[in-house]
């Protein structure tokens, strides 16, 4: 339906998200919405129509938020412009969450009628309460032969303390339902607030790059208007532009003339950096500029950081200029240079979670055609010095003397757990054995808990979640968000081959974790790197003292088989012989280790 049939109206403009856990169908129902609505032909149809990358598409999750305009007719004969605006549902990219949200008045709950309540729908439930946003509960998948409405609809009361007794029964996959949740999107979910004053105040809830117009601004327009040739303002960064062109989403961009309070849609305005516009900020005019933001801005701080290195050393320009393209559509992405006596010129990159650096590590191979790889992941420690100084430390390489250091500080995270009961054992030894502190334990109804641990970060990004899958069978699902920090015991672990320190297989551990650790670097090595002609040490050693040992077996040579008859002295001759070349050897003799002991390294778990 063309935009052209909406007369503008505040009251007749509904803005909403949709909040969902992976895979409970939010995609389809944003796609059978755009049919119903006829945002986008039959013939243009096609599954997950929102999720652009074949990413989202593989994996089921939404990882760039992308808005829509619907026009609709109500069954009263009244049109209305009903602004949808998509969310990822991941943990590691709350913050986009809770933007988009802020651009809402209401959020649609949708929750799987056989999976029921998860953790990561629960964390996003709760940032939309925060912003008193209007809830409406959906249950999708009635029409599966295991769905459990009522008992659903109970969970749904009692762990988000929702009424359901007027919730949508839906199944997107079958179109049941689904005028219903459009008609009660119009009746439950508030229009916009009339605006105060004509001071323009729009919030950027999210970017987006385009090669040949530059940053697309995504934008909800709270007051005043923003038109072509407006002269604007971005809040946080102190940057003027001039507007090129405004427009909305149907779903692909449409041009329009003006974008007024109450809408959503993009500015282009000609700005060449991604650096330019921050998430959350505000744009305002330059001549009648706000005096104050809107609320909630904040600068989005990686938490997590790996390097990226390029197996060829050759192909080093053409991953840096992937990685700035991918910055261009990811501005949560930190990328600096750095270099490795083992791996050569790599990118030490920051991340906002373990999900955040799998995507770009899979973006990096599937569409820039790269063959990459990646150290393990460490987070962000704070030492604190005894000359009253405070660095923050990610790289191992960069660890102080452990004379200068008072005491270390390493982040935590409070972690939201939901295991049906039968699991519940397996959890607590699991979360134990990751250093975790049990904070509560809440029953959802007779088969569910939901756990809520306190655990150091660095335990959680590497294997939590795959373990928390097996040890569940699949069932468990958690969340996170930060906590703070706290003192911890935290050591370098140095592993040493042929009494040499090798960086790349070093790391910052915690004390009780390091022996375990090093125990298995070693154990890995000895299989990977390939014998020498003398014997060599392959150690891992805190501090001083060694804490785990390997040998690998030198190659050896018969020669004395050339030796028959004769005394026994001339067999020892040489064997004497042997053994001083092999002293020599080992005094001026190198080790290669070869690329592919690195990544078998890094796949080593304890």
């Amino acid at each position: 339906m063309p935009p052209s049939r909406f007369k503008y109206d505040i009251r007749y403009i509904r803005n909403f998200s949709i909040i969902a856990h992976i895979d409970h169908g939010k995609s389809t129902i944003a796609d059978r919405r755009l049919e119903l609505t006829k945002t986008i032909s039959s013939r243009e149809m096609q599954e997950q129509v929102l999720d652009a990358m074949d990413l989202e598409r593989e994996r089921g999750i939404t990882i760039k938020a992308h808005p829509v305009t619907m026009i609709y007719e109500a069954d009263d004969g009244s049109i209305y412009q009903i602004n949808f605006i998509d969310t990822p549902g991941h943990v590691d990219f709350s913050y986009e969450v809770s933007r988009s949200l802020s651009a809402c008045e209401g959020a649609l709950l949708v929750v799987d009628a056989v999976q029921g309540v998860q953790a990561q729908s629960l964390a996003n439930v709760h940032l939309a309460l925060e912003r008193n946003l209007e809830i409406v509960p959906i249950l999708n998948k009635i029409d599966l032969p295991s769905a459990d409405i009522e008992g659903v609809k109970q969970q749904i009361e009692d762990v988000i303390g929702l009424d359901t007794s007027n919730a949508v029964l839906a199944s997107a996959k079958t179109g049941v339902g689904v005028k219903e949740i459009l008609e009660r999107i119009l009746i439950d979910v508030p229009h916009p607030n009339e605006p105060e004053d004509e001071i323009l105040r729009a919030l950027v809830f999210d970017s987006h790059y385009d090669t040949y117009r530059g940053v697309m601004v995504y934008v909800r327009i709270i007051s005043g208007t923003i038109a072509k040739k407006s002269l604007i303002k971005m809040m946080a960064t102190d940057k003027t532009f001039e507007v090129l062109e405004v427009g909305i989403f149907s779903p692909e961009a449409v041009p329009i003339e003006i974008l007024r309070p109450g809408e959503v849609g993009y500015v282009i305005a000609n700005i060449k950096k991604t650096a330019d516009v921050k998430i959350g900020d505000t744009v305002t005019e330059v001549k009648h500029p706000a005096r104050d933001a809107l609320p909630g801005f904040r600068v989005i701080n990686p938490v997590v950081f790996a390097g990226i290195y390029p197996v060829d050393s050759s192909d080093f320009e053409t991953v840096r200029d992937a990685l700035t393209k991918l910055q261009l559509n990811d501005s949560a992405l930190y990328v600096e240079q750095e270099s490795n006596l083992a791996l050569g010129f790599g990118f030490r990159c920051g991340f906002l979670g373990l999900l955040h650096l799998e995507i770009v590590f899979e973006r990096l191979q599937r569409e820039f055609d790269l063959d990459i790889i990646t150290t393990a992941p460490s987070v962000v420690y704070k030492f604190h010095l005894r000359d009253g100084n405070l660095v923050e430390i990610d790289n191992v390489a960069h660890f102080p003397d452990p004379a200068l250091i008072d005491f270390v500080e390493e982040p935590w995270v409070k972690c939201h757990v939901m295991v049906p009961s039968d699991y519940l054992g397996a959890l607590m030894s699991l979360c134990m054995d990751k250093r975790g502190i049990l904070d509560k334990t809440e029953t959802i109804d007779a088969k569910r808990l939901l756990l809520t641990y306190r655990i150091p970060l660095n335990e959680i990004i590497t294997d939590f979640n795959d373990k928390l899958k097996s040890i569940t069978r699949g069932y468990g699902s958690f969340d996170y968000e930060f906590d703070s920090y706290a003192k911890g015991d935290i050591i370098k672990l140095e592993i040493r081959v042929n009494d040499e320190p090798v960086d790349a297989f070093s790391c910052m551990i915690h004390r009780t974790k390091a022996e375990g650790k090093g125990r298995a670097i070693c154990q890995k090595l000895i299989e990977v790197i390939p014998m020498q002609q003398f014997k060599v040490p392959v150690q891992a050693a805190i501090g001083g003292k060694i804490v785990a040992r390997e040998t690998i077996r030198a190659i050896t040579k018969n020669v004395t088989a050339k030796c028959y008859g004769g005394d026994i002295t001339r067999k020892r001759k040489l064997w004497e012989k042997q053994k001083k070349g092999k002293k020599k050897m080992k005094e001026i003799g190198k080790v290669n280790i070869p690329q592919s002991a690195f990544m078998e390294v890094l796949r080593a778990s304890e």
